[in-house]
């Protein structure tokens, strides 16, 4: 009796044990289906990298992202590197605040987000503060060290503030302007003085009304500016400054009317600079006769209003002409 019972136990046991393993292995199955049939990240992946980083939104980001349920290994990426990036934005502006000197290493990681694919608050936050930066590192005569975008030069026989220009791909002016230097000519052999390794650019983003500031690939600050009016759009497209484009307060004749205006008089529509623009690539090549200039009538800045020039406010296209190198800037213009 007692060896019967002995294996009547051991052959549940061994039943047991087989039902368990069996249930295991169907559920193992449909958990392995389910998983393979999950969208691919490479193709969630494929589609991110195809949204244009100046007109991500948070529309196209739920677009993007796949169902609750089904939360795709390329979702829980992205969720980390916004928060990531909102954590490196804090950081930076931290670490200037507390060392200063340590502004470049600051510029240069917020302006690496910036190209990043950020959030439009993040972008928003970022800009911001490499704008408040560019006064330190860009606008003063303040040197840092690790920065390659500017550096202290030692003024050789020969030197002048023109053939400096030409050399680090830059106008004289904006040489002159972070020196504090009025007399170009007061530049002399010996001299230390700051440089900026140029050359500048601009996008233009016509929905937005909005240029943005680059010196070489790093942001420096936004610009609102005018645009052409309804038939007259501003053609999108890549622009150089046009090699002796730069003038001040040209004369200007009025396609509409054949009017010419002087800068003294009193209805003389432009600001003070002209900066001609040569079209070089998509709806802007072959164009002619488009400008970024002043205008004396501040209230159409942010509006489509203009004959498809760039207009900005008068002390902005000063700050611009200063920037943009003849044959080297480029201006490139999307929707």
């Amino acid at each position: 009796m007692n060896y019967y019972c002995r294996t009547s136990s051991s052959r549940h046991k061994h039943r047991s044990r087989a039902w368990i393993f069996y249930v295991g292995l169907i559920a193992a199955f449909f958990m392995v289906k389910s998983f393979t049939n999950r969208t691919k990240p490479s193709e969630v992946i494929g589609r991110t990298d195809e949204v244009n980083p100046y007109s991500y939104s948070r529309e196209v980001e739920r677009n993007l992202m796949p169902p609750a349920q089904e939360k795709s290994p390329k979702t829980v990426v992205k969720t980390e590197s916004k928060q990531e990036s909102s954590k490196t934005i804090a950081e930076a502006k931290i670490i200037v605040e507390t060392n200063p000197a340590k502004i470049i290493e600051s510029r240069n990681t917020l302006n690496e987000i910036l190209t990043s694919n950020p959030s439009p608050e993040q972008q928003f936050s970022v800009k911001n503060q490499l704008a408040a930066l560019s006064k330190e590192w860009l606008f003063s005569k303040n040197i840092y060290d690790g920065d390659t975008l500017c550096g202290r030069y030692k003024v050789e026989i020969g030197d002048t503030f023109a053939v400096l220009g030409r050399k680090f791909k830059v106008p004289y002016e904006i040489l002159m302007q972070i020196n504090n230097i009025s007399n170009a000519k007061s530049l002399r052999a010996g001299d230390s003085i700051k440089v900026i390794n140029g050359p500048f650019h601009c996008i233009i983003y016509r929905s937005a009304f909005t240029m943005d500031l680059y010196l070489q690939d790093t942001y420096v600050r936004s610009f609102q500016v005018g645009l052409g009016k309804p038939g007259m759009e501003t053609p999108t497209g890549r622009w150089i400054v046009k090699p002796g484009g730069k003038l001040i307060s040209p004369t200007w004749t009025d396609p509409d009317t054949g009017k010419t205006y002087e800068s003294t008089n009193p209805n003389y529509p432009l600001g003070s600079r002209w900066i001609a623009l040569d079209g070089v690539e998509g709806a802007a090549k072959g164009a002619m006769g488009f400008a970024i200039h002043g205008t004396k009538e501040p209230q159409q800045i942010g509006k489509a209003d203009s004959r498809g020039c760039i207009r900005l406010h008068d002390e902005d296209v000063k700050l611009i002409y200063n920037l943009l190198t003849p044959g080297l800037s480029q201006v490139t213009v999307i929707e």
